[in-house]
């Protein structure tokens, strides 16, 4: 069976989606191409970024990044609630946020 080995979404501003992965998000940078792509550490695998209109095979679908957190609540409270689209803690399952990059990606966070 495959292995998912990382996620690459396109933007239309390669910096700003940086930055939000990088400071808001906390995953660390591992190699980048200025104005080009950013690529973070995630785990075993990796999330990408890359500037819109770079590669001849763009992707217009509905992306969305799972990011597995140790604790939800301390994550909810280091991004700021009001960043937060969606949370939903459930006793005695798993518990989930949605936060949106800056292009409007969701990134779900679900509690380890």
């Amino acid at each position: 069976m495959p292995r998912l080995l990382g996620v690459e979404l396109y933007f239309d501003d390669v910096e700003r989606a940086k930055r939000f992965y990088r400071d808001t998000i906390g995953l660390e940078l591992s190699d980048e191409a200025s104005g080009h792509f950013a690529q973070f550490a995630c785990g075993g695998g990796f999330v990408c970024v890359e500037s819109k209109g770079t590669e001849n095979y763009p992707s217009h679908d509905k992306a969305v990044v799972f990011l597995e957190v140790p604790d939800l609540q301390a994550m909810v409270d280091r991004i700021g609630r009001d960043h937060v689209v969606h949370l939903e803690v459930r006793e005695g399952k798993q518990s989930w946020a949605v936060v949106h990059d800056p292009e409007g990606h969701n990134v779900l966070l679900l509690e380890a």
